[in-house]
């Protein structure tokens, strides 16, 4: 057992007293030195701005990724040359964007963005975060309109058609030439100009041309792609169904075989109005042998260039006709056509067509011929009034003409090769 040390009595006064407190340590000399004192702020002056990074970075990430203020798709239109702040007052007006608009100009900053935002039509999402308005308008994810150009159309009414439409900018200068533009469904962003558009047209046929061309039959009698094109404006103009196209083609690819005339009643309105396109009028009987570079009931073979805008559809099927020997078509009162091989069997079902039309009320009456001097008359005042594909003795002309679809001329003189 351990001794302890003896306790030494205190007097009452000593034990009240304090007892002597050490002195505090030496402070070191290291501490003291100003460089430990500027490491030391540098440190605590980087941890609070890393501390303060962290939370920007966390509250800043959370606003750009949070929904936002949409309540349903919108388009919105940012005009060029619109700065950031526009772009921002332009969202914020239009409910894109929170009443902060501070917050999408952070945004844009600390994104990178500030260059990248481009005008445009844009089509912005419900609830769309501002991550992803910015990332539409850097992408340029812009709307694009569906614009559908009928088949059949001259270039004339092609232009008309982009004229009318507001969502293209500019002015078409020159109408292009007949056959040269593709009629198709093309997407468009607002502001594209009218030029732009002919321009990608043109592009599309000849590329189009090209390859339905390397594809054509061997032995059709057409020498050059424009010749192919002619006659699918011509197929094109004759039928609009199509399962009707391929022996459509065939018809007129059979008559240039056999050097017969193509006699097509819409080349005749083409020579009378040219790019407009339509007469207005069912054709007068003194029309039919008017002269004309486009009447193919005078000029032989194909006329000098087509009488609309094609589409693939009827390229396809001038390219590459059915196989048969029909050389007569008449419409067989169902919105399609009867075809035959012999001008018999074609008046025929031209009798059919007239019993047909003469069931169905109908008040179209055929304009009367253009009064001609009395000297003036020949043999052709009672010519046929319908495309013909051989020409047999002159028949009586019927006393009532049965009334026709816009454009064609309708007797039975003679054998037709359409009558619509």
């Amino acid at each position: 057992m351990s001794e302890r040390p003896p306790i030494s009595p205190r007097s009452p006064r000593a034990a009240l007293e304090p007892e002597q407190v050490p002195p505090p340590p030496k402070r070191s000399d290291r501490a003291r030195n100003p460089f430990v004192v500027f490491g030391n702020a540098v440190i605590t002056i980087v941890l609070v701005l890393m501390i303060g990074a962290g939370g920007g970075y966390f509250y800043g990430k959370q606003k750009i990724e949070a929904p936002g203020p949409l309540q349903e798709d919108k388009i919105v239109n940012i005009p060029a040359r619109a700065g950031m702040t526009d772009i921002a007052d332009i969202l914020q007006r239009e409910g894109v964007i929170d009443n902060n608009r501070w917050a999408f100009i952070g945004s844009v900053f600390a994104l990178k963005a500030r260059s990248e935002l481009k005008p445009g039509e844009y089509a912005f999402q419900k609830n769309a975060s501002l991550r992803d308005v910015i990332g539409t308008m850097v992408e340029g994810k812009v709307v694009q309109h569906a614009v559908t150009i009928p088949e059949g159309l001259t270039s004339q009414q092609i232009v008309a058609r982009l004229s009318e439409n507001d969502i293209f900018t500019g002015d078409i200068h020159e109408v292009p030439r007949e056959g040269t533009l593709l009629p198709e469904t093309y997407k468009f962003p607002r502001g594209t100009t009218r030029d732009q558009v002919i321009a990608r047209m043109q592009q599309t046929q000849k590329r189009v041309l090209a390859e339905i061309w390397e594809r054509r039959s061997p032995d059709i009698p057409v020498k050059t792609p424009e010749q192919l094109v002619t006659l699918a404006s011509i197929v094109e103009k004759e039928t609009s169904k199509a399962d009707e196209r391929s022996r459509v083609a065939a018809v007129f690819v059979n008559r240039l075989r056999q050097k017969l005339k193509l006699q097509s009643d819409p080349t005749i309105i083409y020579g009378i109005v040219g790019g407009k396109g339509t007469l207005g009028r069912p054709i007068k009987r003194s029309e039919i042998l008017q002269p004309s570079l486009y009447n193919t009931y005078v000029v032989d073979g194909l006329p000098p260039g087509p009488i609309s805008n094609p589409g693939r559809a009827s390229l396809e099927a001038a390219a590459n006709p059915a196989r048969t020997r029909d050389l007569f078509f008449v419409a067989d009162g169902t919105g399609g056509h009867a075809f035959t091989e012999t001008y018999d069997q074609h008046q025929k079902n031209v009798a059919k067509l007239r019993a047909i039309e003469k069931q169905v009320p109908n008040d179209t009456v055929e304009p009367a011929d253009d009064p001609q001097p009395a000297a003036a008359a020949a043999p052709t005042d009672a010519a046929p009034a319908t495309p013909a594909a051989t020409k047999p003795a002159p028949a009586k002309r019927p006393a009532r003409v049965a009334p026709a679809r816009q454009g064609a001329a309708q007797t039975t003189a003679s054998p037709p090769v359409v009558q619509r």
